[in-house]
């Protein structure tokens, strides 16, 4: 391999952190220049594409399987490249970010597979985004260990039989990174994300008998995909190991991918691994893309949209067929619940919320389910061991049962229940509590006994905005408004000044936090993502 003695890429406006030499060599920057200056330019096509499609449903207030892509669908004789050992028995996945008690502790969690996020359970500091590359690499090399400062104890790595699978999430295509930059432009936060890691792990994760793997964000299209699979394409051949290497599972956590499932799959064919099922990023979607679309399409309070409602039952089936159909894993949501130190009670009724929800995926044909916490492991695991056994997945189950028409998905209206006031109250107080963590470099935040992330904050401040917009009338007699929003967010503010005393309250980032929730949920102008005005305050 070979690399030129300057990378083009500047650092810009950072910090200098310890050993961030070992990550921002000169080759791997190179690399990342590289794949910069062939796909950024693409990217940004894709992402003019987006808000091209946004105005289509817009005016059109529906969407359909796509036409031009019927042969594809058809066509029975393709599917992905077989499973590595390594990936083929998934039951349970543990998510977290990349900080180094977390990596310790989600390798050890006794789950199958650690989605490694550098997206949506990191706020994207170059603290984050350098130092979590490093704590990766440190941990394939067995050189990790912690020690918790407060209580003194001391983590390190089990065995390497013991510990789960690594698929990296890199940051979403919207994502800049404006601490690298190439000729005063910043690079996307994807290929920093992706580069940095593929550069200096792709080797030495074949060696450990496992491989480059990746979680794909936020994918709208299978043009995306597409995008993606040249990148692999590429980097396999600039470090010199074979093409199929990689293994992609691409997050199905948009409605216009929800349409397209089977052609993000043929793209991505030779790279894909499965498909996901993610809950609030998809409930964020439909809101973004059919907010003009009326009443029909107003969501009630998050909490009341679960997994059995007929439109998200129409989503999860479709994709556990899609990716049977295919050959590929199909991956279940997120058990978000933290368990209390505190309270039994609260625990047994978690817990027993939780094995429902694994029973179910397990029974619908899911080969494999997500959990944000350790003490989650065993009921997960329980759940799928039930119905595989021995054996690694179930793609054998086609579930050729299931038929999904195109109106199925967006039948948003077929769900009998209605905004609260309560609703709109657990928005603001999540949103805040949550966009404070963030602005703190904080992704992976316990509120409430759930263990929330920007998803999170996403499906909050839309719902606001969309109850507003519609001018939705709660139970209580009292209309959503900006003013109503408004008065609830500054007695939210209050409220934990209260709780947490005027010096914590001065030394966090309370009122910016509650400022920004009541920008992207009150302006006229819907902001694609509150990460974007969210990341030009994150210091």
């Amino acid at each position: 391999m070979s690399a030129p003695a300057q990378s083009p890429l500047a650092i810009v406006d950072a910090e200098p952190l310890p050993r961030q030499e070992e990550v921002l060599t000169e080759a791997a920057l190179a690399f990342v220049a590289e794949l910069h200056r062939l796909f950024t330019p693409r990217r940004d096509e894709l992402l003019s594409r987006r808000a091209e499609r946004r105005a289509e449903i817009a005016r059109t207030s529906t969407l359909d399987f796509l036409p031009e892509t019927a042969a594809i669908r058809a066509d029975d004789s393709w599917k992905v490249a077989p499973a590595p050992d390594a990936l083929n028995d998934r039951r349970v996945e543990i998510t977290g970010p990349t900080d180094r008690k977390m990596t310790i502790n989600a390798l050890n969690s006794g789950a199958k597979v650690w989605l490694a996020d550098f997206e949506d359970a990191s706020a994207p500091t170059w603290e984050n985004v350098v130092l979590g590359q490093l704590n990766l690499a440190d941990a394939y090399e067995r050189r990790i260990d912690f020690t918790d400062d407060r209580s003194g104890k001391s983590y390190s790595l089990k065995d390497a039989g013991e510990l789960a699978t690594v698929v990296m999430r890199p940051r979403g295509w919207h994502l800049d990174e404006r601490h690298l930059q190439f000729e005063g432009q910043p690079v996307p936060g994807a290929l920093v994300d992706f580069g940095l890691y593929f550069f200096h792990n792709a080797k030495r994760l074949i060696e450990l008998g496992k491989g480059p793997y990746f979680y794909l964000p936020k994918t709208e299209s299978y043009l995306e995909a597409r995008l993606w699979n040249d990148i692999f394409v590429f980097a396999q051949d600039y470090v010199g190991i074979p093409q199929g290497t990689v293994r992609a599972t691409v997050l199905i956590e948009t409605i216009t991918a929800a349409y397209e499932m089977e052609e993000i799959l043929y793209e991505l064919r030779d790279h894909a691994s499965g498909l996901n099922a993610g809950r609030w990023d998809y409930l964020f979607s439909i809101v973004k893309n059919f907010r003009d679309g009326g009443s029909k399409f107003v969501l009630p309070d998050r909490n009341l949209v679960t997994m059995t409602a007929p439109f998200m039952r129409a989503y999860t089936e479709l994709l556990v067929r899609t990716c049977h159909k295919r050959g590929a894993h199909a991956i279940g949501g997120m058990a978000a619940f933290i368990p209390s130190r505190k309270d039994a009670e609260v625990n047994k009724v978690a817990f027993e919320k939780v094995k429902n929800d694994k029973d179910r995926e397990a029974g619908d044909g899911f080969d494999g389910s997500w959990v944000a916490h350790p003490d989650l492991v065993p009921i997960a695991m329980k759940s799928f061991d039930a119905v595989l056994g021995e054996k690694p997945n179930q793609k054998d189950r086609l579930r050729e049962d299931v038929k999904v028409a195109p109106g199925d998905l967006i039948a948003i209206d077929s769900l009998d229940a209605k905004p609260t006031y309560d609703g709109l109250v657990n928005a603001v107080q999540v949103g805040i509590r949550y966009i404070e963590a963030w602005l703190r470099g904080l992704g992976a935040v316990a509120i409430f006994n759930l263990m929330e992330d920007a998803a999170t904050a996403e499906i909050s401040r839309s719902q606001i905005w969309q109850w507003i917009n519609a001018g939705v009338v709660f139970e209580n007699g009292q209309t959503a408004t900006a003013d109503l929003a408004r008065e609830v967010a500054a007695g939210e503010l209050a409220a934990i000044r209260a709780e947490i005393g005027e010096e914590a309250f001065e030394a966090g980032k309370w009122q910016q936090a509650h400022d920004l929730l009541l920008q992207v949920s009150l302006d006229a102008d819907y902001a694609d993502f509150l990460t974007l005005p969210a990341y030009e305050q994150l210091r």
